[in-house]
This record gives C-alpha cells, sequence and structure tokens, in this order.
C-alpha cells in the first residue's frame, strides 16, 4: 500500500477537526484560526469563495524537496510520506526553495531550528497501522485515507457518477509528477489558490541544473560541510550549556 489522501472540497464543513488533531498528534501550538503554514501549522481549513479549502503538505511521488536537500535529511518513504530527520538537517532551507508548492517552513526563532511540515503522522501512527490523526478526525468524510491507487479510482468514480458536483479533474494525480495528497473541487482549481505547477517532476530540474554545474557543485559541497559543521556545533555547545546548568542546579 502507498499511503495517500484524498480532500473532498465539496463535502468539508470547515469544522477544523483535521487542523485540531494534528496539532494534538503532533504537539503543536494551539492557536487562532490559522491562515498559512508555519513551524506550527501543518494544516488548516481556509475559505475561498465560499468552499473550505485544506491546505497540507502534497507528499510528492518524487519529491523536490529530497532531491535538493544535500544531507538527506527528508526523503520519500516507500509506504508514501515525505518525512524528515532533523538530525541530518544542516539548516540550508533548500528545500523551502525547492518545493514548488511552498510547503516546508523553518523555525526561525528557535536556537537549534527544524524545518516542519506535514510527515502525515508517519512514525507515530501510520507505522504501528493507524491513519492520519487528520482523516480519522473528519466528522464528513471530507478528508479520507487510503491507498493512492484506490483513491484516484474512488475520485474518479465521484466525477463520473456526478459530473456536474465536479470539475473532471484530481488535483495532485499528475501536478509535479503526481503527489500523495489529491483534491476535488467543484470549481477550477487554479480559482482557489492551488498552484499551476508542471507535470514532470521536479526533481529532474535538480539533476539537469546540478550536471551542468560540477565545479559550483564541488565548490557549494565544501561549503555546504562548513555550515554542516558550524549548526551542529552549535547544537553540541547548547546541549552542553544545558547540561552544565542541570548539574548546577
Amino acid at each position: 500500500m502507498k499511503a495517500a489522501i484524498l480532500t473532498d472540497l465539496t463535502r468539508c464543513r470547515g469544522c477544523q477537526a483535521c487542523a485540531l488533531a494534528c496539532r494534538e498528534s503532533n504537539g503543536l501550538p494551539a492557536s487562532a484560526e490559522a491562515t498559512r503554514l508555519d513551524e506550527g501549522t501543518w494544516t488548516f481549513v481556509e475559505k475561498v469563495r465560499g468552499l473550505n479549502v485544506r491546505r497540507q503538505c502534497m507528499h510528492c511521488e518524487d519529491p523536490a524537496c529530497a532531491s535538493v536537500c544535500p544531507v538527506g535529511a527528508l526523503h520519500k518513504t516507500e509506504a508514501g510520506p515525505v518525512v524528515y530527520d532533523a538530525a541530518k538537517c544542516m539548516g540550508c532551507r533548500y528545500c523551502m526553495l525547492g518545493c514548488p508548492f511552498g510547503v516546508p517552513t523553518f523555525e526561525w526563532n528557535s536556537p537549534a531550528p527544524r524545518v516542519r511540515k506535514c510527515l502525515m503522522c508517519y512514525e507515530t501512527r501510520l507505522m504501528v497501522g493507524r491513519q492520519p490523526a487528520c482523516t480519522e478526525a473528519c466528522p464528513a468524510g471530507a478528508t479520507i485515507f487510503g491507498d493512492r491507487d484506490e483513491l484516484v479510482a474512488e475520485a474518479r468514480r465521484r466525477i463520473e457518477a456526478e459530473p456536474g458536483r465536479y470539475v473532471d479533474r484530481i488535483y495532485g494525480l499528475q501536478e509535479a509528477g503526481g503527489t500523495s495528497v489529491l483534491y476535488l473541487s467543484p470549481v477550477p482549481f487554479e480559482e482557489l489558490g492551488f498552484r499551476n505547477v508542471r507535470t514532470d517532476p521536479y526533481s529532474k530540474l535538480t539533476w539537469e541544473v546540478l550536471s551542468k554545474l560540477p565545479t559550483i557543485v564541488s565548490v557549494g559541497g565544501v561549503m555546504m560541510f562548513g555550515i554542516y559543521w558550524i549548526v551542529n556545533r552549535r547544537q553540541e555547545v547548547a546541549d552542553a550549556e544545558a547540561s552544565s546548568s542541570a548539574r548546577e542546579e
């Protein structure tokens, strides 16, 4: 099974149950109604043209964020979610620049900052046989979890059964080479703020550029290692100071 999520915008009530469940499951701070994805908001629902539109990481099939990461801090799992390893991250934020959907965010005010985004509850729920907190919490079945191929088939079935209810398009089926988060809508997606991205994987752009810039890549690699060492050294110092303070207390 390749895990995926299908959100049907015609069924969403805007109750924010998915956003609340995400915050509780991932230990994110409580806040007023969110208006964008950030380090403390991994999903939210906003009102656009009278519709309730849920935003979250798209979990691309061939993620650009992972392809541009020089240390492998982000990667696509065989199960479907794109996950993040903070221990590997050196804080370069290339993932933020590479993502065609503008999803990854950064903990700017943290002494040991991390990149933050939806992980589809991979380690906390999927790996123990449970579905993501957001889909489990949805009272209207507007956002559902399942195998990607099965959800694509379900989306097509709904469009064929009620052609007047939906635009004839499954957003995420081809966008950026395909994603593990899919959407159905009654109006064109562009009118709801969904990005009109290319249909082939953005990772291809990464390798096309790198193959033409061997010198820059070599020099950049040295620079990246230096940045990586500085970031890790800073964390070691912070940990040492914390341990010293704890002993003094």
